[in-house]
């Protein structure tokens, strides 16, 4: 894969998400990667908008990541390749469900549904942070230490996704069961989970 386009100082605007989807359709498989520039909503400058990157992604089996500021008038998205056995998202489960039922979903998307399906990551998708609860096994062990249960009490709504995230994306009870000691214990030294 070339990465040419993979940088802030290449990214590329799109007026529209046909452009976007044209964009892909060329170079799904040869690149690692693409900046795009969006436009802010007050600029009056025709763009695509952020969900639709993410729509027209998702169509492909990429995905979107890191965000950054560039000027008044555009901020930047960067948009990749989805990684192997890399975790779905609950929200984007839904989406990709969405553009199947609208008949957007392209082969190289369907791949990677077809993938996750096959392997489990479809089926436990992670829930947003607005949709996250506290899952019994941590409820548990926070009721069992008390400086565990204290300080996440104190953390704040993000930091509390962070320590969820950590189970939701765990791929076996195992690894589950590990990551749960090491957060209580983080907790219970007064330490924020990273």
């Amino acid at each position: 894969m070339t990465d040419t386009l993979d940088t802030p100082e290449n990214a590329l605007p799109f007026a529209r998400a046909a452009q976007l989807e044209s964009w892909l359709e060329e170079h799904h498989a040869d690149r690692a990667g693409l900046w795009l520039k969006i436009a802010k909503r007050d600029s009056g400058v025709e763009s695509v908008s952020a969900a639709e990157v993410i729509d027209s992604a998702l169509c492909f089996g990429w995905i979107d990541g890191q965000r950054k500021s560039f000027d008044a008038v555009y901020y930047l998205q960067r948009i990749t390749p989805r990684r192997r056995r890399s975790a779905w998202s609950l929200i984007n489960v839904e989406k990709v469900e969405a553009l199947t039922a609208a008949g957007r979903m392209r082969a190289p998307g369907l791949a990677e549904v077809e993938a996750a399906r096959s392997d489990g990551r479809w089926a436990v998708a992670y829930p947003s942070q607005s949709r996250a609860t506290v899952p019994d096994d941590l409820a548990a062990a926070l009721d069992a230490d008390e400086p565990a249960r204290v300080f996440f009490d104190r953390l704040s709504r993000s930091d509390r996704y962070l320590v969820l995230l950590r189970l939701m994306t765990a791929t076996t009870p195992e690894v589950r069961a590990a990551r749960l000691q090491k957060v209580v214990a983080s907790m219970a030294a007064g330490r924020k989970v990273r």
